[in-house]
């Protein structure tokens, strides 16, 4: 299984930006599936974007028009570059396959809050 370590979140007001990264281990990362999830307080674990080794993207109606996901195969990383955020995408970001395998990184917090 692949090791993911997220980074990038923090505290920003709404309507804010941050980009989150996801760095990843493993020797088959160009071919692989990535997608980004997050689970808010009370919620179950959702799926925010994701990223085909062909490079098409797929985005939560949700997200749509205000983040973007992105990969660099030589760098085995994953990004997901958000703006314009609200105070509902505040949760704990993840990256991980897709589908999603069963180990799970830590995880970035993102809140949005004045």
């Amino acid at each position: 299984q692949m090791q993911l370590v997220e980074s990038g979140g923090g505290l920003v007001q709404p309507g804010g930006s941050l980009r989150l990264s996801c760095a990843a281990s493993g020797s088959i990362f160009s071919l692989t599936n990535m997608a980004w999830y997050r689970q808010a307080p009370g919620n179950q674990r959702e799926l925010v974007a994701s990223i085909t080794r062909g490079y098409i993207t797929n985005y939560a109606d949700s997200v749509k028009g205000r983040f973007t996901i992105s990969r660099d195969n030589t760098k085995k990383t994953t990004y997901l570059q958000m703006s314009d955020l609200k105070p509902e995408d505040t949760a704990v970001y993840y990256c991980n396959r897709l589908p999603y395998q069963p180990q799970w990184g830590r995880g970035t917090q993102v809140t949005v809050s004045s």
